[in-house]
């Protein structure tokens, strides 16, 4: 078994709140400098930076979990990832379907860019990501196992955009695969307050808009391997695969 260091909750160039800095050229070459072993990429609403930075983080010996960060129709946030691109490409269908033809206003919420690896823009998403989908978050967790994804609730200690924030509670009945907490709080300090959750799996990210937040907290993972099928034994916690989270809590 080997501990790597995983940030599953990072913004590109594409994310409207993402600062310009974050091409995939740099959020690859941050990650190895701070020894981030596995990276996800969650843009809101959107997969279509994650193919491009696994291709480049491989040759850096990083792994990449492709996904996003969809806002329901609840207005929660949830990280969903997928194992192949082709599963990721079905999934982007989806989010085109379902997210709102709200235009985006780059003087107030920012540019929604696709860059190259020489990062030259190739794409400019008219519609607004940040916009809730039109479908709940239930409808969204299911979609994502059907695609044989990973489904995490976001940052659910936070005051917005929180599954606890926006529902007040964590139904029973959610099929979570984790759950992830901000890098602004231990997972001892919001169980003292959500004890019904205790029996979870907690991840804890970075939620990274801009370089110098990439691999500031990250959630350590101990398997055989960094690949899709070993991570979601670790957030099961079978066979001796375990999460732990850097800021002192197991």
């Amino acid at each position: 078994m080997k501990v790597f260091r995983a940030d599953l909750h990072t913004h590109t160039v594409l994310s409207p709140c993402g600062d310009l800095e974050m091409s995939p050229v740099n959020i690859v070459r941050i990650a190895k400098e701070r020894g981030v072993d596995i990276l996800g990429i969650t843009d809101h609403n959107s997969t279509l930076h994650a193919a491009l930075i696994r291709q480049l983080a491989e040759k850096e010996g990083i792994m990449v979990m492709m996904g996003a960060e969809v806002t329901t129709k609840e207005e929660v946030h949830c990280l969903c990832f997928f194992e192949t691109e082709h599963l990721l490409s079905d999934f982007q269908i989806y989010l085109d379907q379902h997210l709102p033809k709200i235009p985006n206003d780059t003087k107030y919420f920012g540019y929604q860019v696709v860059v190259n690896e020489e990062e030259e823009i190739v794409q400019e998403i008219d519609n607004l990501l940040i916009s809730g989908l039109n479908q709940g978050i239930n409808e969204v967790e299911q979609k994502v196992h059907e695609l044989k994804g990973l489904f995490i609730p976001a940052h659910i200690n936070k005051a917005q955009n929180s599954i606890i924030s926006q529902l007040g509670f964590l139904p029973p009945d959610l099929k979570v695969d984790a759950l992830e907490i901000s890098m602004h709080i231990t997972k001892d300090e919001f169980l003292s307050k959500n004890k019904y959750l205790k029996g979870y799996t907690f991840i804890q990210s970075s939620d990274a808009h801009y370089v110098d937040n990439i691999g500031n907290v990250c959630s350590r993972l101990t398997m055989k391997e960094a690949s899709f099928s070993e991570i979601r034994m670790a957030l099961k916690g079978e066979d001796g695969r375990t999460v732990e989270l850097e800021k002192g809590n197991r």
